[in-house]
């Protein structure tokens, strides 16, 4: 046998350093397939500090499911509060929705001393958030009843936290938009907006397993812990997101700087070519993908007759399907692509999960059921995604906090009225089709969901139709174009 022939010491540290290299280069091109944000960062906004700026988003998804999720189900079935009143306490933070285009702009015209623009907003969103979570508990009990004081003040304590709750995070998802589109280059904006709002649908998850865990057995102890440790950790969430984010530019907020009014920047925005247009496509679009947000659940129980763990199974299908839309959104419009061409393909992809949803109830298909849950998720990912990309591209310089506070408006207010609508169509519906007024071929509980996935079947038509003259007057070459944030301005 012959032996191995002897190298130099230096050969072997050469093909070592290269061996290394090599298993670095397949490393470094491993890693953004397996994370898709890990090239998000720039020169301007290295990834440790994006990841750190998107705590906030975190701190917004803790506050969504608590008020939502975890108390929607408390106040009704431990506190014994009528769901009527909890139905009223939820949506009272859709009230202060139509108010953050006034912060956005408010927030691009700040006046401040010390130069800063979005950081008051910001920590001013937190403390009132913060505010909200720690009147919350004593108000919900004194809510139930289990107390010898008026409910009457349970019942005012509880509007005013939810209220405060609802301004806060509106108020800090707004702001902190904004303030990541000022730090971001345009070309990188696409994966800064789906870094962004993956954190956000992180932090729902997170916090729905975590308060499920903590809540566990109930007690009214327990609920006080869980919302003044929720208070706690937004504020070290976003405390720790603002830490030297924002510049000081008090050539930015002097107080002799030309600060136009809301309603002559509102016109200034009304007049680019499109905008209404753009507003009513988001507005239709996501009306379109909400209506079946709290009925999906329940289509699977009642018509399918799946069981609650099964439910629960398809409903993280439904998260996978979008965090799999914005991570393909994000890798397309990286490359240049239209985003309301891709908007237009969301919508299209949404037509197939409503046809699959509705042949799922007379088929008895779980296969195609679980088809249409993962497509919802899917379609509005990529209509989320492409739809606020577009308005981080389109605002006027200056003017970007108007115009996320703009879309943020249409789309919380449009999500709220349109869970609204679809419970309410599908109970009105199936009580009908219930008692026989519809024939008697439609007299099951499927009916009310059918109708309702219908409607949301209309309604991605009538998007498709307002976002087709969007795709003909964005040329994609326009997009993102380095160091030109207006390309759908005008």
């Amino acid at each position: 046998m012959r032996a191995a022939p002897h190298l130099p010491l230096g050969t072997v540290g050469v093909r070592a350093r290269r061996l290394n290299d090599a298993v670095a280069r397949r490393w470094s091109g491993l890693t953004p397939a397996l994370l898709p944000f890990a090239d998000a960062g720039t020169a301007e906004l290295p990834l440790p500090r994006l990841l750190r700026l998107s705590l906030f988003q975190v701190s917004v998804g803790m506050a969504v499911v608590l008020l939502i999720g975890t108390l929607n189900r408390v106040m009704i079935v431990e506190l014994g509060v009528p769901a009527w009143l909890v139905a009223g306490m939820v949506s009272l933070p859709l009230v202060f929705a139509p108010f953050r285009a006034v912060i956005g702009h408010r927030s691009d015209m700040h006046r401040s001393v010390l130069g800063w623009r979005r950081v008051p907003y910001l920590w001013m969103g937190t403390l009132v958030q913060f505010g909200g979570l720690a009147i919350m508990p004593f108000a919900l009990i004194v809510l139930s009843g289990d107390t010898h004081g008026p409910v009457a003040i349970g019942q005012v304590g509880a509007a005013l936290a939810f209220l405060l709750v609802g301004a806060g995070l509106h108020t800090t998802q707004t702001v902190g938009l904004a303030l990541a589109t000022d730090l971001a280059p345009p070309t990188a904006q696409p994966k800064v907006v789906a870094l962004l709002f993956v954190m956000l649908l992180l932090g729902m998850m997170g916090s729905a397993l975590l308060f499920g865990v903590l809540l566990s057995p109930f007690s009214e102890l327990r609920l006080i812990q869980v919302i003044q440790g929720s208070a706690l950790a937004t504020m070290v969430l976003n405390g720790v997101a603002l830490w030297k984010q924002e510049a000081r530019n008090p050539a930015l907020t002097a107080p002799d700087r030309h600060r136009p009014r809301f309603a002559e920047a509102w016109q200034e925005f009304d007049r680019g070519r499109g905008s209404r247009r753009r507003l009513a496509a988001l507005g239709l679009g996501t009306v379109a993908f909400s209506m079946q947000d709290i009925l999906l659940e329940p289509y699977g129980g009642q018509v399918l007759h799946l069981p609650v763990g099964a439910t629960t199974a398809f409903t993280a299908l439904l998260a996978i399907g979008g965090l799999t839309g914005f991570v393909v959104a994000a890798r397309i419009l990286g490359r240049g692509a239209d985003p309301y061409r891709l908007a237009a393909t969301g919508a299209l992809v949404g037509l197939a999960a409503f046809c699959s949803l509705t042949f799922a109830a007379p088929l008895a298909s779980l296969l195609l059921f679980g088809l249409g849950v993962a497509l919802i998720g899917f379609g509005a990912g990529l209509f989320g995604h492409c739809t606020l990309t577009a308005a981080m591209a389109m605002a006027p310089r200056g003017q970007v906090g108007l115009a996320l506070g703009i879309w943020g408006a249409v789309q919380a207010s449009a999500a709220g009225l349109a869970v609204a609508a679809g419970g309410l169509i599908r109970d009105g519906v199936g009580a009908l089709a219930l008692r026989g007024a519809l024939g008697p071929v439609l007299a099951g509980p499927a009916t009310g969901y059918l109708a309702v996935y219908q409607i949301e079947l209309v309604l991605l038509f009538a998007t498709l139709v307002a976002i087709g003259p969007l795709v003909r007057h964005a040329p994609p070459s326009a997009h993102f174009a380095q160091g030109s944030a207006t390309p759908f301005a005008r």
